[in-house]
């Protein structure tokens, strides 16, 4: 059976770091036709907790979307533009921070559920539309907390 091939953006964001957190998923077919988006107020996180949410966000609404089952024949490009993240998920940097700690697990364990996921680390200028959806996030929470 031919894996289906998915690409995953991921952008978390915190503006006082830590702050006012939003994370942004922008998910396209292999082809770069959109398939969904999400954008999410988290709280407040810090920039490095933020873009771990955001990929765990990325990977439990990929897994809603396509079942168990589907998940197993899933090919996940899972592009994003935080050095620090991608390569502590590709195993290239510990993970020293006792806070990333629980979310680099559940990241981790999610992965497992897949049939493939590839970590890409990518420039910001090609994260373009994760990162708008993770400013949306953050300028509602904002907004919401001025009522």
């Amino acid at each position: 059976m031919k894996r289906e091939k998915i690409i995953i953006y991921t952008d978390g964001g915190s503006r006082g770091n830590p702050g006012n957190a939003g994370v942004g998923v922008y998910i396209t077919d292999e082809h770069n036709k959109p398939v969904k988006e999400y954008s999410k107020a988290i709280g407040t996180r810090t920039n490095n907790e933020a873009e771990y949410e955001a990929v765990i966000l990325a990977l439990q609404k990929v897994k809603h979307l396509y079942g168990k089952e589907g998940s197993k024949y899933l090919e996940i490009e899972l592009r994003v533009d935080s050095q620090l993240i991608a390569r502590q998920l590709k195993g290239e940097y510990k993970v020293k921070m006792e806070t990333l700690k629980p979310l680099f697990m559940e990241a981790y364990n999610l992965k497992t559920e897949f049939g493939q996921v590839d970590i890409v680390e990518i420039p910001r200028e090609k994260n373009k539309e994760a990162d708008r959806l993770a400013n949306e996030a953050m300028d509602e929470k904002r907004t919401a907390a001025l009522f």
